[in-house]
């Protein structure tokens, strides 16, 4: 089990370090920024809907290691999905980081089982999921973890 978490930790670090699909999203359809003030994380996430599907996805900010780290496993976890798959997948990250069980395999995002050991830790892993679901929404509101 040791060895399991320490490659975990190793996962996160890596996407911290060195975040996927970070920048602007050029052509970005949906845009949505989102804040955890308690934490001090602030991303922006950009979407490009194609037929129905999320074709690119990028985002911008700042935050803790698990916050940017969620948020580039996610980039990469939904593209090509329908929002329908996407809400599936916000429903069991959601609920395996509360330690709630998941609905559907969560392939890498399985990485952030741990957080649910560190409740303050909730809203850093699930900040980005919250703000995607506003940017397919449309919402022009700021997502808030508060």
């Amino acid at each position: 089990m040791s060895d399991l978490r320490e490659l975990y930790q190793e996962v996160i670090l890596d996407h911290n370090r060195a975040p996927r699909n970070f920048g602007p999203l050029e052509g970005a359809s949906h845009t949505a920024h989102g804040d955890n003030p308690l934490c001090g994380d602030s991303i922006k996430v950009h979407l490009k809907m194609e037929a129905g599907e999320l074709k690119a996805v990028g985002f911008e900010g700042s935050g803790c290691a698990i916050c940017v780290a969620s948020t580039s496993i996610m980039t990469d976890a939904v593209c090509g999905r329908t929002p329908e798959e996407v809400e599936g997948l916000f429903l069991s990250f959601t609920s395996m980081v509360k330690g709630e069980g998941i609905a559907v395999p969560l392939g890498k995002l399985a990485v952030f089982g741990g957080v649910r050991e560190f409740p303050m830790r909730v809203k850093c892993a699930t900040l980005c999921w919250h703000t995607l679901k506003a940017a397919l929404s449309e919402s022009i509101q700021t997502v808030t973890t508060e």
